[in-house]
């Protein structure tokens, strides 16, 4: 057996707004599901990481599961300069929970998706 093509998939309550968010951070469009003529599942690419998002009702509807508000795990995104990422991302109304701050050899802070996924932003430290 093998397995192949990780991506994450991550449940949320409005996929437009989710699908604008995450075009913003610089993910394309790649795919898009419906049922009944209805989008209820798109897969967006940034630098070959595949991320789905899929409302919570079709989940439910489906596949039986019962999504909750997810903390369990993040998207991490790398960049050159996480303080302008973190202030570029303010500035375009994305809620920002951590502000970066230097930890091992890496500056860092966190925002959120519209549904509370937290995002890592995170870069090297100039020496």
């Amino acid at each position: 057996m093998k397995f192949m093509t990780p991506q994450i998939n991550l449940y949320v309550e409005n996929l437009d707004e989710s699908r604008k968010f995450y075009e913003k951070l610089g993910f394309k469009l790649k795919f898009t599901a419906e049922i009944d003529g209805e989008a209820t599942h798109h897969e967006l690419v940034l630098d070959g990481f595949v991320l789905g998002i899929a409302t919570k009702d079709s989940a439910r509807k489906v596949h039986g599961l019962n999504p909750g508000k997810n903390e369990g795990c993040e998207i991490v995104l790398w960049t050159e300069d996480a303080d302008l990422a973190i202030k570029y991302l303010s500035e375009n109304g994305v809620t920002v929970v951590s502000q970066p701050h230097d930890f091992l050899n890496l500056r860092a802070g966190y925002v959120q998706d519209p549904d509370g996924n937290p995002i890592h932003i995170v870069c090297k430290k100039e020496n």
